[in-house]
């Protein structure tokens, strides 16, 4: 079973420089639904395992990515593709949501 990448200041550049889609999420400890999307990232992880890279950034760990896109509130989901934000989701939902924006960049 495929773990959602840990992402830092330090290896941010190089993972959404990726040739497969990545999703970020921004999180936190503190997040009350970062806990409840943090599930929906994980069978994510699984399930495109191969196709695309999960990952997670802990806000409070790493604030210089976080600064860079301007992340305010949380949880705060970005796909990039080629290094470039494609999509972004504020807020937690349905894994089915995740699921259509990963879609739509697998091609």
């Amino acid at each position: 079973m495929s773990k959602p990448v840990e992402i830092t200041d330090n290896n941010f550049n190089e993972i959404i420089n990726s040739d497969q889609p990545v999703l970020v999420d921004f999180w936190a400890e503190w997040c009350g639904p970062c806990k409840m999307i943090g599930p929906v990232v994980e069978e994510l992880a699984s399930d495109y395992d191969g196709k695309a890279v999960i990952g997670k950034v802990d806000v409070d760990a790493n604030p210089e990515v976080s600064a860079k896109f301007g992340i305010r509130s949380i949880p705060t989901l970005l796909v990039f593709k080629n290094g470039e934000i494609v999509d972004k989701q504020i807020g937690a939902v349905p894994k089915s949501v995740l699921s259509q924006k990963l879609d739509a960049q697998v091609a």
